[in-house]
């Protein structure tokens, strides 16, 4: 293997380390968010769009590099007949293997770079909505505890005025009671804002959740993929190294 796609290989198992820790469920999302907001991430963050650039234009060059080099050496296998060549043909198809198992790193590689920049951006996310969900959840806490205390001070000084104006009109009480219903009224609009805010949140959050569970599911599935391929182009090395013996 030529250093440029040992350089690929090694990157795309760091893809798969980065990927598997970035899964790890005693992780909370907040965690995430704090190391993704540290010095040290802030410090490579900024260039962070350059770098990311790069490395795809990077990817794509060696994964059409492979591409043209399967062309290559599939042409002689099938215009050539090799059958009377048995180390020209047993060559070809070394290559045409090599070709074939470079073309599987690169696009593997490429596409897990885009899986790990879309997990990073769902972390954030929710993160993000999880602190707007708790924000939400103390406020709403906040106004049922004033909403109570404001309630009962108002019953108090209700009943005080009502032992003091015990002999003033009736027309007196009705206004009182009337204001008082104004003001309780005015807070129950309050309350069922903060709780439609809350509800939506809850909902974006089980929204982002969702999401993330189905790119845990998706990232299984091409974990076990790759095990397969990595088997396969196993068993083909040592096959193409036995016909090279």
């Amino acid at each position: 293997m030529t250093l440029q796609w040992t350089f690929v290989a090694t990157f795309l198992y760091i893809e798969i380390g980065v990927i598997i820790v970035l899964l790890l469920p005693f992780i909370s999302p907040y965690r995430w968010q704090k190391i993704f907001r540290s010095r040290i991430v802030a410090s490579f963050s900024t260039y962070s769009h350059i770098y990311f650039n790069v490395l795809i234009g990077i990817l794509c060059l060696l994964f059409l590099d492979a591409c043209r080099e399967v062309r290559k050496y599939d042409a002689p296998t099938q215009t050539v007949d090799l059958k009377h060549n048995p180390d020209s043909e047993n060559l070809a198809h070394m290559k045409l293997f090599r070709a074939q198992r470079n073309i599987y790193i690169s696009g593997f590689a490429l596409f897990l770079w885009f899986v790990i920049r879309r997990l990073i951006t769902l972390i954030s996310q929710h993160a993000q909505l999880q602190a707007e969900c708790e924000a939400s959840q103390k406020q709403a806490k906040s106004t049922l505890d004033a909403a109570k205390k404001l309630m009962e001070e108002k019953d108090n000084t209700s009943n005080k005025k009502k032992e003091e104006e015990e002999k003033q009109t009736g027309i007196e009480d009705v206004g009182l009671e009337k204001k008082v219903a104004i003001e309780l009224e005015d807070l129950k609009n309050e309350l069922k804002e903060k709780d439609e805010k809350l509800a939506r949140t809850l909902k974006d959050l089980q929204a982002v959740k969702s999401q993330a569970e189905g790119t845990n599911i998706e990232y299984d599935r091409l974990l076990k993929e790759h095990t397969v391929l990595q088997k396969r182009l196993e068993a083909y090395e040592q096959d193409g190294d036995k016909k090279t013996n």
